[in-house]
């Protein structure tokens, strides 16, 4: 049985979007998760919702405890992750605004917890990520943007840096020069854990600035992306709305 997990924030969290809402608290393994996971049904397809960074936006992108974010959707049966976050542009025709439906990671992370398998006690254990988002869900989301009539780049590199400090000018540029298309704090760690524990990871990232490489313009602030995301959240909310009922 199709059950959907739902991994975002910013109004992505709120149970008025479930039918028959309840919570479930769930101490993992690896700790607690960000959040209560929020339960419900989106035309008649169960959900399970998690808030990455807390119902309080409390846990910084360092401070998040993604192993017991992922092991809790595991425990709670989902089969399929869709999530959800604001990037940074690392292209001119990535505007503010767009969606991108990202397809490669570079993970520039450097301190987290990113693997269920620390030990090879019982075996080594290597996970493939050739194609780290699941292609099946990326389809879907971008069918569904585009039927919506979003702006959607249906293709797009993300590098995850630590946080929480945004990049420097330097760091930006050479972003750029590797190749990638936009910038985020979460979600190579997220991807490679949900991998890790074989369940099928989308995400939906909304473009809400331009990080620093361009020089005609402010640099990324967090208010401007707060000001963005929340402009833009509704298009997200209406996406993941009409796509659910579509995975199988």
């Amino acid at each position: 049985m199709t059950k959907i997990g739902i991994i975002g924030g910013s109004g992505l969290d709120d149970p008025k979007i479930l039918k028959d809402p309840g919570e479930v608290e769930i101490v993992t393994p690896y700790g607690n998760p960000s959040s209560v996971l929020t339960t419900g049904r989106i035309e008649g397809v169960e959900v399970v919702l998690v808030s990455r960074h807390g119902k309080r936006h409390q846990f910084s992108p360092s401070g998040v405890n993604y192993r017991a974010n992922i092991f809790a959707l595991k425990e709670q049966g989902v089969t399929h992750i869709l999530a959800t976050s604001a990037c940074g542009s690392l292209r001119e025709e990535i505007e503010r605004g767009d969606l991108v439906v990202v397809d490669q990671l570079i993970d520039f992370t450097k301190g987290r917890k990113m693997t269920f398998h620390e030990s090879f006690e019982d075996g080594a254990k290597h996970t493939p990520m050739a194609e780290p988002f699941s292609p099946e869900l990326r389809a879907l989301l971008i069918l569904t943007a585009r039927e919506l009539g979003y702006p959607v780049h249906g293709k797009g590199t993300v590098v995850t840096i630590e946080g929480p400090r945004f990049s420097t000018r330097a760091e930006s540029r050479l972003f750029r020069q590797w190749g990638a298309d936009v910038v985020n704090m979460t979600l190579a760690t997220e991807v490679t854990l949900a991998n890790e524990a074989a369940i099928p990871y989308a995400a939906v990232a909304i473009s809400t600035d331009y990080d620093c490489w361009k020089t005609d313009e402010e640099p990324v602030s967090w208010e401007a992306i707060l000001e963005t995301f929340s402009r833009n959240v509704e298009k997200v909310i209406a996406l993941m709305e009409k796509a659910i009922p579509r995975i199988k």
